[in-house]
């Protein structure tokens, strides 16, 4: 397996449950073999969206993280049934870059964040993206112990996802590429063409 994984966590909060359970998802991924990198938004904080005429270095850096990527996993805690402004932010900057990439979600959530995964799916849909059908819901206080999951089923899950992420993430990046080169013009991918 090929595909390259970005993880993307948003929580502006020290010891978040989204990010940590973000970096063991990378880590099951890197075991599969995947090339992964994270992009902790609590440490490479980019200014709000038109905020900033010019590129800062941060926007920069955030840029070629994302054109790397072949896949996503975004992470983000449930605020009132939505996802964190930094994510919100995050994913205000990009549209293109997101043409014929997966994602996968997580949210930190007391009620599963299904309405927070739901906003990510929709704005990821609106840029070109690609979703899976599930996400991870994760509820630090019953499913983490000592800064490690207690919960298999939470466990087991998140296997899932890193895996799913990584194959099917893969197939839709090979296939999306050629119909990038070919001239036909019934495909999704014309439009990208340069």
């Amino acid at each position: 397996m090929t595909a390259k994984i970005l993880g993307v966590g948003s929580s502006m909060r020290d010891n978040s449950f989204s990010t940590a359970t973000l970096k063991i998802g990378l880590d099951m991924a890197k075991k599969l073999g995947i090339e992964t990198r994270l992009l902790d938004l609590h440490k490479t904080q980019i200014p709000m969206f038109y905020s900033q005429k010019v590129e800062t270095d941060e926007i920069k850096q955030v840029k070629e993280a994302v054109k790397w990527a072949d896949a996503f996993i975004l992470a983000t805690p449930d605020y009132h049934g939505s996802m964190s402004g930094g994510m919100k932010n995050f994913l205000d900057y990009f549209w293109s870059e997101f043409a014929g990439k997966l994602f996968g979600y997580i949210c930190a959530s007391h009620e599963k964040g299904l309405t927070a995964m739901d906003q990510m799916r929709t704005a990821v849909r609106q840029c070109y993206g690609w979703s899976m059908p599930y996400g991870v819901s994760i509820n630090g206080e019953e499913d983490f112990e000592n800064g490690k999951i207690q919960n298999p089923q939470l466990q087991a899950r998140l296997n899932m996802l890193s895996r799913d992420l990584a194959i099917y993430g893969e197939l839709i990046k090979n296939q999306f590429v050629k119909d990038l080169k070919s001239s036909a013009s019934d495909t999704f991918a014309m439009q990208f063409r340069k």
